[in-house]
């Protein structure tokens, strides 16, 4: 048998080495922001732009970022710091959106005042690049499905999550042997309103996305209750089962869950994570498969209209079905 020197296939070794590493290195992708007035701009940032980061967060880099903003106290108050931070952070701050189309592969529209959302949308749909929506993905449910027909029709990979779907607590429930068939379940945490887009949509959406984590999608009616320490809004689902949302106005406000199963009652208390929302958009990115449904966003996102509805018909309860009719209708009139 033929035989080769070592110092022959040392160098054949590593190359070999060399070829494997690059092969399992994620390809870079450089990402843009839309919007720069929430909190959770600076933090992606400093989690994407991580030297250390592994995993679904290696090889993605925030680049470049368009300030946007509008009138709402949350935004005007809060783009100028925002905007100086990641500055200061290395990116790239840009004047326009089609600026920054063309420095990025990837686009987190961050913009925190989802009256403009579909505006935007239109300009960055333009670019055919991935998009993660922050919460709320638009002002209204019309202009929620709105947005995403324009994505299907731009052939553009799009989902909107809030960073509470994704906590362990939340997603180890599912299939819980310790917990059985699951019965039903109530969510809360903080509670707050931005005049000019549903109740809900601005921070309770963190808490009716944990309910729809736990429970699913097939709520059928939503009523509720508005008062000056709790906002409580009762789901029923399709199969008789109720997901109740109390959103917290007074006092202390921690984010938390229950779910009521056939064997045991599990409750857990967990923040929002950064760190893990950042990770599914990561792989989003890469893969264009959302973590989340379009259908079950539009649901959820019926139930939180919905709830305003019911308000409006003093607490009534109030078919899902028909709020998603009429937001349809809406819809139509804005998607070219």
């Amino acid at each position: 048998m033929k035989t080769f020197p070592l110092l022959f296939l040392a160098p054949f070794a590593l190359s070999l080495s060399a070829v494997s590493q690059e092969a399992a290195a994620p390809k870079p992708l450089r990402a843009g922001i839309v919007g720069l007035d929430t909190s959770h701009v600076p933090a992606f940032t400093k989690l994407f732009n991580d030297p250390e980061a592994e995993g679904d967060l290696a090889g993605i880099t925030v680049v470049a970022a368009y300030p946007g903003g509008t009138d709402m106290p949350a935004s005007r108050d809060r783009v100028a710091k925002f905007t100086e931070q990641v500055r200061e952070m290395g990116v790239e701050i840009v004047d326009s959106i089609p600026e920054l189309l063309g420095k990025v592969d990837v686009v987190l529209h961050e913009s925190v005042d989802g009256r403009i959302h579909l505006q935007e949308a239109r300009e960055i749909f333009k670019g055919g690049k991935p998009v993660f929506i922050d919460k709320p993905v638009a002002g209204t449910l019309a202009e929620t499905i709105a947005i995403f027909e324009l994505a299907k029709k731009s052939g553009v990979p799009v989902f909107s999550s809030s960073s509470t779907r994704f906590g362990a607590g939340l997603v180890a429930l599912e299939g819980n042997a310790e917990l059985g068939d699951l019965m039903g379940a109530t969510t809360w945490g903080p509670c707050s309103y931005q005049p000019g887009t549903p109740d809900l949509f601005f921070y309770a959406i963190h808490g009716v996305e944990a309910l729809y984590t736990i429970m699913g999608p097939g709520c059928e009616t939503v009523s509720r209750v508005k008062g000056s320490v709790h906002d409580q809004v009762t789901g029923t689902w399709k199969d008789g089962r109720f997901g109740v949302y109390r959103g917290i106005l007074k006092g202390k406000a921690d984010f938390g869950a229950t779910a009521y199963g056939s064997k045991s009652i599990i409750q857990v208390a967990e923040s929002p994570s950064y760190k893990l929302l950042c990770q599914q958009i990561g792989k989003f990115f890469r893969t264009g498969v959302p973590p989340v449904s379009e259908e079950e966003t539009i649901e959820l996102f019926t139930f939180m209209e919905a709830a305003d509805e019911s308000i409006r018909q003093g607490g009534k309860a109030v078919a899902l079905s028909e709020v998603l009719e009429r937001a349809k209708v809406e819809a139509a009139k804005l998607v070219p």
